[in-house]
């Protein structure tokens, strides 16, 4: 089923994101939604088609069964698992938080050169 221009949109800005977030960093998918302009959409992401050993759910916990430990750990991330066996990171340490993506910081930049 082919996707609408908005589906198409959404994901282009997300992966597009996702992309921007460092190496040994980590981001919510409700982070990931707001800075690409939909606050409501975290919900809507599809884990099977965009990188995501970076993003990670509000509680800071990922998923056990999508090696997604692993990535992060080669990333050099600590990844603890609690007493109930819930693998998480602590945004203290690994979070990335900024707000606005470095790619629209610099095309602000850029834009303000050209004035000048």
């Amino acid at each position: 089923m082919p996707r609408s221009e908005e589906a198409a949109a959404f994901f282009h800005a997300v992966y597009s994101a996702v992309q921007e977030i460092p190496h040994g960093r980590v981001t919510t998918y409700g982070h990931i939604a707001a800075l690409v302009g939909t606050p409501d959409a975290s919900q809507r992401f599809n884990n099977d088609n965009v990188p995501w050993q970076r993003v990670i759910n509000a509680k800071g916990i990922i998923s056990p069964s999508r090696n997604q430990a692993a990535a992060l750990r080669a990333e050099g991330v600590e990844v603890s698992t609690s007493a109930m066996g819930e693998l998480s990171v602590d945004f203290s340490e690994y979070g990335w938080f900024p707000d606005e993506l470095p790619s629209e910081a610099n095309d602000a930049a850029n834009d303000e050169d050209e004035e000048d």
